[in-house]
């Protein structure tokens, strides 16, 4: 069981900042200050948001990277019962590093390195909830080369392979009173490293004018796979009653299918408007299951029964002088989560995103772009139905609060 929120952890200890269980959306603070809105926006962050925007880009060379600041906090209340807990987790550093060249007029490369997953969750040492979670530290990087090829005068395609390689420790107690003779809580920590798989991208740009764009991104499903991580038990009483013993596991979890489109419109001169619409198939999320490689130790299966869910962005952007670009959007994300299956892990619900952002211009080849999330979550009163002791359903029921602060900072050169 611990193995299955090791891998759920991998992707979901990031949820606090993305529309559905484990997304981080700060792929670029360009678009992040736009309500991460970019599928129909041509800039120097199109090699993720739509690589077939890469060919319309003015420079021959272009070079953006950036990081950003999560600062997350959830808080954990049963009325009834009077328990609580609070969160206590260091500040995350996701990044961007995109890279792109322009061969010719109508072909352009690109190489993009980016973590879409990677985040720390840590709750107080035997908390309530602390059989299912008391930390998790996890880190993905995806690797993506590009080619951008421009088709005619409205059309551009753009795509190819993502490379991903991760590693997540994740710990937790083995059930709710177990402990060894001095006290100690038993529990368990599993470590997996060098988690790796391909997938791919494709995108498709319409520009029917020069004012307005039209973009479609698809991202394919990635089942990232873990083979012989280390699960090491800890606080163990000395008894044939509980065979645990330090052993290896294999998991194995899927990264959804995700469908993107949207439309970018420049008005007046200065102004910009854009839409997104974000479609993530999670109901490929159905359970995580571990498998043991000690046969004492039982195998163990996490129900998570993920339901499909969607974003919506809007984002604007205002050139106010040859200096200083700035930006404003939202976001409505919705929680893949359903009823019964609200795993402390991944604290979520239903959010809204409120960005802000500008570039400045130190000269025409040099940008300093900065943005910021506040991300709140509706507060929920949820339960985990599937937690099993002794052939019993425990539920974990409580009322949860949730909420981000998300600084960005970063730079594009252009020559």
């Amino acid at each position: 069981m611990k193995k299955v929120l090791l891998l759920a952890v991998f992707l979901l200890g990031t949820a606090i900042t993305y529309a559905g269980g484990y997304r981080v959306s700060l792929q670029g603070n360009k678009s992040l200050a736009m309500g991460h809105a970019g599928v129909a926006v041509i800039s120097s962050e199109s090699l993720f948001f739509n690589p077939a925007g890469l060919v319309h880009l003015e420079n021959r060379l272009t070079i953006a990277g950036g990081v950003s600041g999560v600062f997350s906090n959830v808080a954990y209340q049963n009325e009834m019962t009077g328990e609580s807990a609070q969160t206590d987790s260091p500040a995350g550093t996701p990044f961007y590093l995109y890279g792109s060249y322009q061969a010719n007029d109508w072909l352009a490369f690109g190489l993009g390195i980016y973590t879409p997953y990677g985040s720390t969750v840590e709750y107080e040492d035997d908390w309530a909830g602390s059989h299912l979670v008391n930390n998790i530290d996890l880190a993905a990087i995806y690797i993506q080369p590009t080619v951008s090829i421009k088709l005619g005068e409205y059309f551009s395609v753009g795509g190819g392979p993502i490379y991903v390689t991760g590693s997540v420790n994740f710990n937790r107690n083995l059930n709710r009173t177990l402990t060894d003779l001095d006290g100690n809580r038993s529990e368990v920590t599993v470590d997996a490293s060098g988690v790796n798989e391909w997938g791919w991208t494709a995108g498709v740009l319409f520009s029917p004018t020069d004012d307005f764009n039209i973009g479609f991104n698809y991202r394919s499903e990635i089942v990232l796979k873990a083979e012989d991580g280390d699960a090491d038990f800890e606080n163990i009483p000395n008894s044939p009653l509980t065979p645990f013993a330090d052993t290896t596991f294999d998991a194995e979890l899927p990264l959804p299918a995700e469908l993107t489109v949207g439309l970018s419109y420049q008005f007046c001169d200065k102004w910009m408007f854009a839409f997104d619409f974000n479609r993530a198939f999670w109901d490929v999320y159905d359970s995580l299951d571990l498998d043991f490689a000690d046969p004492n130790i039982p195998d163990s299966n996490n129900r998570r029964n993920y339901k499909n869910a969607s974003t919506y962005r809007f984002g604007l952007q205002y050139e106010a002088t040859s200096m200083f670009t700035l930006r404003a959007g939202y976001y409505f994300d919705e929680s893949p989560v359903q009823d019964g299956f609200f795993a402390p892990e991944t604290p979520r619900n239903d959010s809204n995103g409120y960005t802000a952002g500008l570039t400045f211009n130190v000269n025409d080849n040099f940008q300093i772009d900065a943005s910021f999330l506040y991300l709140h979550f509706k507060e929920v009163d949820a339960s985990y139905d599937f937690y099993f002791e002794n052939g019993q359903a425990v539920p974990f029921s409580g009322k949860y609060k949730s909420n981000a602060f998300i600084p960005g900072l970063g730079v594009t050169y252009k020559l």
